[in-house]
């Protein structure tokens, strides 16, 4: 397992020894950063399930301005730990040794919010649904940021994505990753159940007229 490209390309970070861990193929990360190309450079990551903290790692040697990285095992806060220190970044790291559901809530209650965040939980356990209800409810995210789910081909998205719109899907072998944005305003101009900021009054028409544009602009830019 190694750092793809960008700052710290070809760096080998430390892997677990048995089944505690699985950490993200570098065929499989390799295409996550290549569909989402210059959405990371100067970005706030949120690295959930973060394992060995190869994805974070990774958007950090890309440029990221931060990332956090949130894991619950004594394996992998230690790998991660190792991997950042070996890689000279934990000045721009911080690593939360909580369960990823509640450290949403946690996150939120700090007033963080993400640009990006990468999440490759468990397989088959039901995990992400319970995370897109915990961030539709403690929304840790701009209304222009993207999700980034791993998961099993056994395990399709649900239908019902609690404010979020999936835009995009690459199958590698028996692994899915999906590529989600937060849903757009409704007819009253709400998003996450937040105002968007704007200088200038506008319209609701304009308001929802603005955000089809740039959704429809990132689409582009990850197709």
């Amino acid at each position: 397992m190694r750092i793809i490209t960008g700052t710290s390309k070809g760096r080998k970070l430390l892997t677990p020894k048995g089944s505690s861990v699985r950490p993200t193929s570098d065929r499989v990360k390799e295409s996550i950063f290549n569909i989402l190309g210059g959405e990371v450079e100067g970005k706030a990551v949120l690295d959930l399930f973060a394992g060995t903290g190869n994805l974070g790692i990774e958007a950090l040697s890309r440029g990221a301005k931060k990332a956090v990285f949130v894991e619950k095992g004594w394996q992998g806060l230690r790998l991660i730990r190792q991997n950042l220190l070996q890689c000279g970044m934990m000045e721009n790291a911080e690593i939360i040794p909580k369960d990823a559901i509640r450290s949403i809530g946690f996150l939120n209650q700090r007033g963080e919010s993400f640009d990006l965040i990468l999440m490759d939980p468990p397989y088959e356990k039901g995990l992400i649904l319970r995370i897109l209800d915990k961030l539709h409810s403690h929304p840790i995210y701009q209304d222009d940021s993207i999700l980034v789910i791993e998961h099993g081909r056994r395990e399709p998205l649900p239908e019902h994505l609690s404010g979020w719109e999936l835009i995009r899907q690459r199958q590698i072998g028996d692994t899915i990753i999906s590529f989600l944005i937060p849903q757009k305003l409704t007819e009253g101009g709400m998003a996450n159940g937040r105002r968007p900021p704007h200088p200038i009054p506008l319209s609701k028409g304009e308001r929802v007229r603005m955000r089809e544009l740039e959704f429809d602009s990132l689409r582009r830019r990850m197709e």
